[in-house]
């Protein structure tokens, strides 16, 4: 097995294939999303760029670009895409509260979020030291949320003695130069932008919070799969293939990165230091989402494991992986 246009600054918009694939072919194309500068969706373009999507005879589109995770579930509620590169939380939360259904087919990427702070002398050498500062989150519920209440918790602080925020990810590091917050939490590569900016530092990284936490996946609305089981599977095999490819290649992924946040090389390859890339499910670490989405009462699931059966599909993924 073999084991772009510019980021839109709307929620939502339909435009054609930037996979050069899906003109080619006659057949109707998946239609596909992924957040705006998150280096975590890397294996989707280097699946698009190496014709790893091609190679599996599977017409791939971009349907969207977008700012945060809860957008992309409410594109998937209307029912504007087929499957997209999302954060693990956010799909949570939508198919928990009944908003969307989605099925998680496999993991994108652990780890790979940052706490950054002013790099000016501002006072906060520790998590502690943010009691009666202003943090922002991409929103409630986000990976990046649940990162930064375990962070307080285990220093002691209740979140209630910390302003949270909600900020878009592009929106964080102006307001964290011009004192409108004192801190933020995002994912890659906002917090190693703020660095090489020198307008932040880093306080914690989310692995140092939460060490290998799961964070975003591959997910695809229900129906779809249900209907299109072998097409999802062969998306699955070129997510797979491009990640087994960034973590030969490098610099070629970097190269990739590059091109498709439109950050600079020195910015990516620090934050690709902060990113673990695997299409390995973390059932446990989900477990550890519903569980703590829970007690925030952002959720309610009566059983646990049921819940995890139906929202993570492991089959595909376990039929790729043992194939020849």
């Amino acid at each position: 097995m073999n084991r772009l246009v510019p980021y839109l600054c709307v929620p939502f918009l339909i435009f054609g294939s930037i996979s050069g694939y899906a003109a080619e072919s006659t057949e109707k194309p998946i239609r596909m999303a992924y957040l705006q500068n998150d280096l975590h969706h890397l294996a989707l373009w280097v699946a698009m760029e190496q014709g790893f999507f091609k190679h599996e005879n599977v017409p791939v589109e971009i349907a969207g670009v977008f700012k945060a995770g809860p957008e992309i579930m409410t594109a998937f509620a209307a029912g504007a895409l087929d499957m997209a590169y999302v954060g693990e939380a956010p799909a949570t939360t939508a198919v928990a509260n009944k908003t969307t259904d989605v099925v998680v087919v496999a993991q994108v990427n652990t780890d790979g979020s940052a706490l950054v702070v002013s790099s000016r002398n501002s006072g906060i050498g520790s998590i502690a030291d943010l009691a009666g500062k202003t943090v922002a989150v991409p929103g409630h519920s986000t990976v990046q949320d649940l990162l930064l209440r375990k962070a307080l918790a285990r220093h002691g602080l209740d979140d209630r003695q910390v302003s949270i925020m909600v900020l878009k990810p592009p929106e964080m590091i102006p307001a964290l130069r011009t004192g409108q917050i004192h801190a933020f939490i995002a994912w890659e590569t906002f917090p190693s932008k703020a660095v090489t900016l020198e307008i932040g530092r880093i306080l914690a990284a989310s692995k140092d919070i939460w060490a290998d936490h799961p964070c975003c996946v591959l997910v695809s609305d229900r129906k779809f799969l249900e209907s299109n089981r072998d097409r999802v599977a062969a998306v699955v095999r070129a997510h797979v293939n491009a990640t087994d490819f960034i973590r030969s290649n490098p610099d070629e992924a970097v190269q990739i990165a590059v091109k498709y946040t439109g950050t600079d090389e020195e910015t990516v390859r620090l934050a690709l230091r902060n990113v673990h890339f695997t299409y390995i499910l973390s059932v446990e670490g989900e477990k550890e989402y519903v569980e703590f989405l829970s007690d925030l009462k952002y959720i309610r699931v009566p059983d646990v494991d049921i819940f995890l059966k139906s929202f993570m599909d492991s089959d595909l993924l376990e039929a790729i992986l043992k194939s020849p």
